[in-house]
């Protein structure tokens, strides 16, 4: 049982026109009453749950502020405990005199993600939902938005509770049956649970297969611009960015070093990597360049290749085009303002690949491009109405333990073993697939996962 009460500001410490100051534990209401009065200095009775009373914070028997208090009476508020809010006038300073006046009448401030860590403690939700929480802070992208929503309704938590509801359900069977042979028959058994086993090894392996949309959702798509000097790569950077932040000369071999940005693109985000220009110099800074350039290839997950329309293909070029090659690739045709050397269905022909014709310097062609990583990356149309999406590595590794004591099971019953085998491996499974939800979980990682989260959450 948690025993003291924690306050913390849940809004960012800047100016702004509302502060909330949140306090949660079994003293919530008492303390609140403390400095909670009406403008005259009376008591104001903010005992009702679900109620919203006008008042003032008084400190040392002065008027602090003219506030709002909001009372959740447990268990109905998100800790699961008495939960009182304060909305006071958004100043810095203010929010943090009224924080110290709680802290001076009761409360002691709360940990990073002491509130959530508490809702799940208090069986509000599970470890999985609790996770959500944090991913709908940190959202940078619609995607990633509506994945942590979905994972916050239960979206995760419901698929691994019917997982685990039939696999202990097949268990309790198997064990009943070996302690009561005589009443309880398992012939024909093997079957019904093989069919069991199966259904859920294929679901499984669905939502292991999303986690790498799903990284792709929460981290964004690592993408790295190739292409010789001058061909646009940086005036392509800064189109998608939005402002000059690479610079743009008519002079080859100007960006040096690698440039990075983030950028969202339709909803999705994007870690873009402006490189130097790839082509065989003396230069040593440039040589260093351009190998950073290729390094950063090697690691990312989509390679947009920039090629100048208004030049010939080069050894450089069928240098690109051979990094490109089994990798995640888009193949930009730039300068189609001016007279072209090299042809779009030539390059086509060379890249073995779809060629877009742009011109960066005049915003030509850019949805296309956006359209295009779309649809590479989600080949199928994310709607989040019952698609699950594997968004947290943690998640991933306890699904893939699971669907290896699972198909233990599999292997258990093809080779007709005793059916004691089988509830070994069907109880690791269950186990593994608890850890998600929260269950057994250690205490260190309990702590490690909400330190993670800011301060007022």
């Amino acid at each position: 049982m948690i025993n003291d009460t924690i306050c913390a500001l849940a809004t960012a410490a800047v100016e702004s026109g509302i502060g909330i100051i949140r306090i949660s534990g079994p003293k919530a209401v008492s303390i609140a009453s403390l400095f909670i009065k009406s403008k005259s200095g009376n008591n104001v009775d903010i005992s009702e749950s679900h109620r919203i009373k006008y008042g003032f914070v008084f400190s040392d028997g002065e008027p602090l502020d003219e506030v709002l208090i909001m009372t959740m009476l447990a268990p109905k508020s998100f800790t699961g405990e008495d939960t009182v809010e304060i909305d006071c006038h958004g100043g810095v300073l203010m929010m943090h005199k009224i924080l110290d006046v709680a802290v001076r009448n009761g409360a002691r401030l709360a940990e990073p993600g002491e509130f959530t860590k508490r809702a799940f403690l208090n069986g509000r939700i599970d470890l999985s939902e609790a996770e959500a929480v944090g991913d709908l802070i940190n959202s940078e992208n619609e995607y990633a938005l509506k994945a942590s929503i979905n994972q916050l309704r239960g979206s995760v938590s419901d698929k691994i509770k019917k997982y685990r509801a039939q696999i202990l359900e097949d268990d309790a069977y198997i064990e009943a049956a070996l302690d009561d042979p005589e009443h309880i028959s398992l012939e024909g058994f093997k079957e019904k649970l093989y069919t069991h086993i199966n259904s859920i090894i294929k679901e499984i392996e669905y939502l292991i297969q999303s986690a790498d949309d799903g990284k792709r959702l929460k981290e964004g798509i690592r993408t790295v611009i190739l292409g010789k000097p001058n061909a646009g790569k940086s005036s392509l950077l800064n189109l998608l960015v939005g402002s000059d932040r690479a610079i743009v000369t008519d002079i080859a071999g100007t960006t040096r070093d690698t440039l990075e940005e983030h950028i969202n693109l339709k909803g999705i985000s994007l870690t873009i990597v402006d490189t130097a220009g790839i082509r065989d110099t003396q230069d040593t800074v440039e040589k260093i360049g351009v190998e950073r350039a290729l390094e950063a290839a090697d690691n990312a997950d989509l390679i947009i290749y920039v090629v100048d329309s208004s030049v010939p293909l080069d050894d450089s070029d069928y240098k690109i085009i051979s990094k490109i090659v089994n990798h995640n690739s888009i193949v930009l045709l730039n300068k189609n303002d001016l007279t072209p050397v090299v042809e779009q269905s030539e390059l086509e022909k060379i890249v073995n690949n779809r060629v877009l014709s742009i011109s960066a310097k005049n915003s030509l062609g850019i949805e296309q491009l956006e359209e295009e990583i779309s649809k590479l990356f989600f080949n199928n149309e994310i709607n989040f109405n019952d698609q699950v999406i594997i968004t947290n590595l943690r998640h991933k590794n306890c699904l893939i333990n699971a669907n290896v004591a699972l198909k233990e099971v599999i292997n258990s019953i093809e080779t007709d073993m005793p059916e004691d085998f089988y509830t070994i491996d069907m109880m690791h499974a269950y186990e593994e697939l608890g850890y998600i939800l929260g269950e057994e979980v250690s205490e260190d990682l309990i702590n490690e996962i909400f330190s993670k989260f800011c301060m007022g959450k």
